[in-house]
C-alpha cells in the first residue's frame, strides 16, 4: 500500500482457496467466484494435517514508501481486493501502524467477523537513491 495514494495499491498473494483455484483454471470470473458459498473453502495450508503442498514463497522490494498489510482471511474476506484495502487504510498508516492494524480489525468485525482476524501493518521507508533492485 504505497503512500502516495495516486500509485495503484497491489496484492502480492494467492489464497488456497476454492474461489481461487476457479479463477486461476479459468472457470469463473473473480466476481463469480467470490459470490460463490464455496468461495472461502481452503485447499491448502501448512500444519501437521495438511497434505503435501508446496508453500508459496515470494520476494517482495518496496521502491517507495507504504505499508504492506500482511493478514488473514478474517480481514481479507471484508476486503477482497488491493482497491478495496486501500479505502480502509488511512493516509498516515506507516507512521501509525498500530492504530492502522486497529482500524482493519474493526473493519472486519463491523463487517460480520465471521473468522478469526490477524493482521499486522509493516511501514517501509523509500529506497534510497541510487539503489538498485536486488
Amino acid at each position: 500500500m504505497p503512500d502516495d495514494r495516486s500509485t495503484q495499491p497491489a496484492r502480492l498473494t494467492e489464497d488456497d482457496s476454492w474461489a481461487a483455484q476457479m479463477v486461476a483454471a479459468g472457470l469463473m470470473s473473480e466476481t463469480e467466484a467470490y459470490a460463490d458459498e464455496r468461495a472461502h473453502a481452503i485447499t491448502g495450508w501448512l500444519g501437521a494435517d495438511a497434505y503435501e503442498v508446496v508453500p508459496h514463497t515470494a520476494s517482495y522490494h518496496p521502491d517507495r514508501p507504504g505499508v504492506v498489510i500482511v493478514c488473514t482471511d478474517g480481514l481479507w474476506n471484508y476486503a477482497e481486493s488491493a482497491e478495496h484495502m486501500a479505502a480502509v487504510v488511512p493516509a498516515d498508516a506507516r507512521s501509525r501502524p498500530l492504530e492502522c492494524a486497529r482500524l482493519l480489525l474493526a473493519h472486519a468485525l463491523e463487517g460480520g467477523g465471521h473468522d478469526n482476524v490477524t493482521v499486522a501493518v509493516l511501514p517501509f521507508p523509500a529506497r534510497p537513491e541510487g539503489a538498485g533492485s536486488a
